[in-house]
Parts: C-alpha cells; structure tokens; sequence
C-alpha cells in the first residue's frame, strides 16, 4: 500500500490557507454566489424603492407637464435632451416625482453641469429646494481644490472595531456646487477597483479620520428618518441602525447584497414618470399607477452611462429593506474543508485515477446542489470555489503527477 505523502499534505493545506486568506481569490466565490442566486427559486417582496432609469428613448422625446408656475415647463418643451442631462431634465424629474410624494427622492448621477447649461441650474435649484429629503451622488478621491471639510459632513460617532480594512480618502474628486450641496445630503458612490463586483457594495468609508456612509446607507438612513449618530457599528460584523435593523458588514465596510433583491425594485422609465405625474395632474385614469410611490425611496440613474457604477445602489437598498442578506457559513466551516482536503491527500495515490475523475465530479454536483439547496431554503452560503479548487487539484495531481515525484 502506498504511504501517504507528507509533501502533498502539506502543499494542500497551504493551498487552503491562500484560498482563504487573499482578497483576490476570495472574490472568486463571490462570482459563485451572484450565478446560484440568480439561479435559484427565491423571491423577495416589493421593496420600498423604486428606480428610475432615463434612457435614450426618453432623451428623444419628453413629455410636458402642466404648468405649476416654475417655468420649466416652457422650456422643457422647446428642447430635447442631448447628450447629457441637462438642469432642466433633472428639474422636470424632480418636479413629476414630488406629485406621489416619495419620502426619499436620490440623484445617483454627480450633478455636474456643463459650462452651456450653466444659466439652467437655478431652474433645478427652484425644484430641489422643494425636496424635504434630497440626497445627490459624490465621489471621493485625492485631496483637490473641491474638498469639503470632515466636520461639514455627516459621520459616525459610536464606531468600534478596527478600521484598517476601510477604504480611505482624503478629498473628493466630484461634486456638485455649493448651491446644490446646502440644500441636499451627500451620498458617496464608490466602488471597489472591480467595478464588475454586483454582489459586495461598500456601506462605509473612511474619510479624514471620520467614518462617512455610502450612497445607499445615507439613503435608507433619510428614509428612516435617522441620523449618524443614532447609528452603532462594529466594523467587521454589523451596522446596527436606530430601528432594530442590522446589516451585516465586512472588514473592508462592504455588505453581501442579495441580487434577488433586483426583483423587488420597481423599475420605471423617466418618460413614465413624467407621463403619471401628467396624467395625475389633468385627473385621468392612470397608466400606470404610481401611488405607491408615497413614502418610498426614488432613485434616478442613467441607463447605460459607462461613467455611472453598475445599478447596484437599489438592490442594497432592497436588501436592507427586504432583510434579504445572505448569511456566510461560519469560519470553522473553511477549516473543515481544509481538513478533508488534507485527509483526501492522504488516500490519493490509493485511488485509481478514473475512479478519482468519477468521484470528483459527483462531489462536485452534489456539493454544487447542496449550496444552492440551502441557499434557496435559508440564504445560506457554503463556500463553493474552495472546495472545488483544493478537490480538483488533488485531482490534477493525481492524473499527471508521476508516482515517484510526490514521494
């Protein structure tokens, strides 16, 4: 009988130990997570949000709304969107949304004008000073001639927990004027270098020795009428907010969003929005009806903009409405795996090599239907890419290995 490879043994749980421990390689299960989510039979409840995308279809042709003595109206009517969304457009969005009376309306775009639109802006201006609860997108950067001051933003005072998995900035590199930032909430939309990531999205950030929230936690926070410092955190466990609500967070201040929760969004079109509010206004039967949208979160976004983050906000909003999250199995559970991975090292050259292809690969659909079983049953989530890559390496290693190498 063949004796077990020490050498092996020990490759194997080193091999565990990197899956495990880098950042990049971890990720990689991610990927696994969004494909089982999007491939298994939840569903969610409709969320208290709702999205809504201009796209180039409402560029050509925008509907007039009835005249409400701002003027936008007039204007509106002579001009169709270009290649940009002008004040105007943001006006008129502004202007139909307030008519169902949302709690939260949100801009995800940075409300940056062009130099020729500038004369437009006191139109916008006019119509988000009418908004109780505006937030505005902003990026955070490298320190810059429009930095804003740690102290005029809002942060986090009960914060616990080390803080060097955040990420952390020291000025912000877009931003709308003065104007609009006195008048509305900052909401900071950056994303992790991968901007291909739909399953993590950051809830924090470190901004000058302060911890600031993230687009869609200043959202829900608006919407909950809460402020910072009614907010408890423990970096790398939760964030526990004034209503009982708990999100589960990372070390680096990201939550696992539930993609399910895309499904629990309402999703509408800027030409269908203005197309209700016309509609309310003139009081005939509704096309859509959007009276619902009392009391919820509308959030504005650009379809197909390459400069926007992946239409990801939403979903975390949903998630953290719905309570959707996905639970990870406890660490102990990847020490398991490594274990059996070092036992399985220890038995392989007793295993013929297609007796071993045949067992892989039942392992690996019966470990693939375990993970989506108790992720539909319970939002569980087993790791998936560490166990299938320590069994297809041993796998490799005993196809093409020679016998006398692994001694």
């Amino acid at each position: 009988m063949r004796r077990p490879s020490p050498w092996l043994v020990l490759v194997v749980v080193l091999l565990g130990i990197l899956l495990l421990r880098e950042p990049r390689l971890r990720r990689i299960d991610d990927v696994f997570l969004r494909w089982f989510l999007q491939n298994s039979q939840a569903q969610l409840p409709p969320a208290q949000v709702a999205l809504v995308e201009i796209t180039r279809q409402d560029f050509r042709s925008l509907p007039v709304l009835p005249a409400s003595g701002t003027g936008v109206e007039e204007t509106a009517s002579k001009k169709t969107l270009r290649r940009a969304v002008t004040p105007l457009e943001y006006a008129l969005f502004l202007q139909a949304a307030m008519i169902f009376q949302p709690a939260v309306i949100a801009l995800e775009p940075i409300v940056i004008w062009r130099d020729r639109d500038k004369d437009q802006e006191q139109v916008f201006i006019d119509q988000a000073m009418r908004v109780p609860k505006l937030l505005v997108g902003m990026e955070l950067g490298d320190k810059g001639a429009r930095d804003v001051a740690s102290d005029d933003l809002l942060s986090f005072s009960q914060v616990t927990g080390p803080r060097g998995g955040l990420a952390e900035y020291s000025g912000i590199s877009h931003r709308p004027d003065d104007d609009i930032r006195l008048i509305s909430t900052p909401g900071f939309t950056n994303l992790p270098a991968d901007r291909s990531d739909q399953v993590r999205v950051p809830m924090l950030f470190e901004y000058r020795g302060e911890v600031v929230p993230s687009f869609p936690l200043q959202a829900v926070l608006l919407w909950l009428r809460a402020t910072p410092g009614e907010v408890k955190i423990e970096l790398g466990k939760q964030i526990l907010l004034p209503n009982g609500w708990k999100i589960p967070i990372h070390r680096d201040g990201t939550a696992t969003v539930n993609p399910v929760a895309e499904g629990s969004v309402r999703r509408l079109t800027l030409d269908q929005l203005l197309l209700a509010a016309q509609e309310h206004e003139a009081h005939r039967p509704p096309t859509i009806d959007l009276a619902g949208l009392k009391d919820q979160i509308v959030l504005l976004r650009i379809a197909d903009d390459p400069l926007q983050p992946p239409n990801i906000f939403s979903t975390a909003i949903a998630t953290i409405q719905d309570n959707a999250y996905v639970r990870p199995a406890r660490p102990i559970y990847d020490w398991l795996i490594v274990l059996a991975a070092a036992i399985l090292a220890c038995f392989l050259w007793m295993l013929a090599k297609s007796n071993l292809l045949l067992i892989a690969i039942a392992l690996s659909a019966g470990y693939s239907l375990l993970a989506l079983t108790m992720l539909s049953a319970s939002r569980l989530w087993l790791p998936t890419f560490l166990p299938l890559a320590l069994l297809w390496f041993l796998v490799l290693v005993r196809l093409f290995v020679p016998e006398r190498a692994a001694k």
